[in-house]
């Protein structure tokens, strides 16, 4: 198991029962090294989230306008959905579309 704060932000916390940070144990899959942040976002979607999985993922990472950022630093410099996520970490989903 892998501890790991998760907050949702931008509209997206609405897709989480209206909370904004969680503070979850996460289990390594079989044959892994670690966490990585797909299996994060597959885990969050099984367990953590209540409504409308289509506005939060699209195929197996999160939609295009959500920025991931692990300890506050881009996912994208880590390897993306491949970042490894350690335990104490803090992921931060943010959506940045917004209706009007």
């Amino acid at each position: 198991m892998v501890r790991v704060h998760i907050e949702f932000s931008g509209g997206l916390e609405l897709l989480f029962g209206n909370q904004k940070e969680h503070d979850v144990d996460v289990p390594v899959q079989d044959g892994n090294q670690g966490l990585t942040a797909g299996h994060l976002i597959a885990w969050a979607r099984d367990n953590m989230l209540r409504e409308r999985p289509e506005l939060f993922m699209k195929g197996s990472t999160v939609r295009p306008g959500i920025l991931v950022l692990i300890n506050e630093c881009d996912w994208e410099l880590s390897g993306a959905a491949e970042s490894l996520i350690n335990d104490g970490d803090c992921v931060v989903f943010i959506s940045t579309l917004h209706g009007g």
